[in-house]
């Protein structure tokens, strides 16, 4: 079997992970503890996120004429990949709070959204909300308004029916 029908199934595995995919980081994992590595793969899981080690000659064939081509120059020494298909900010926001206390973990870069982007930029993505918890703040500010509106109609309601029979007994 020649060594291209062996990689073959690696790349196809790697292009089907970032197909469709709302971002994707690059990390370098060296360093870590087991620890610390299982803490990390158990936070990615738990959001949603694949997670894993690829060869980088791998990556590079894979990310040919995709958003996450911009990411080759970056493959350089061992390399994970985190991605989200469903949450864009995610990848981001649980490498970047995990490497504040894992300074072995080296985040390269990533793609969110198409765009390729460099550590200071997947920072500040980093610190944009879920999209529930974003969701959850919309519908909140939706319902205050809401609740005032309905409460000032059962006092006027309410103020209305007392007007109501002290106008007939003031009638009698």
């Amino acid at each position: 079997m020649a060594k291209v029908e062996l990689k073959q199934p690696v790349v196809e595995e790697i292009s089907s992970v970032i197909d469709g995919a709302q971002s994707a980081i690059l990390v370098d994992h060296r360093g870590l503890t087991v620890q610390q590595d299982t803490e990390l793969r158990k936070q990615l899981r738990e959001a949603g996120v694949a997670y894993k080690v690829y060869k980088n000659t791998m990556m590079r064939f894979a990310f040919k004429g995709t958003d996450c081509e911009g990411l080759s120059d970056l493959l350089n020494g061992p390399s994970a990949l985190a991605v989200s298909k469903d949450d864009a900010t995610a990848p981001a926001r649980i490498l970047c709070e995990f490497a504040k206390n894992a300074k072995k973990l080296e985040i390269k870069g990533g793609v969110v959204e198409g765009k390729v982007m460099t550590v200071e930029e997947l920072e500040g993505v980093s610190k944009i909300p879920s999209r529930e918890v974003l969701i959850s703040k919309l519908l909140g500010s939706w319902n205050a308004p809401i609740a005032n509106f309905a409460r000032v109609i059962k006092q006027i309601a309410e103020k209305d029916g007392e007007a109501a029979p002290a106008a007939e007994a003031a009638a009698e």
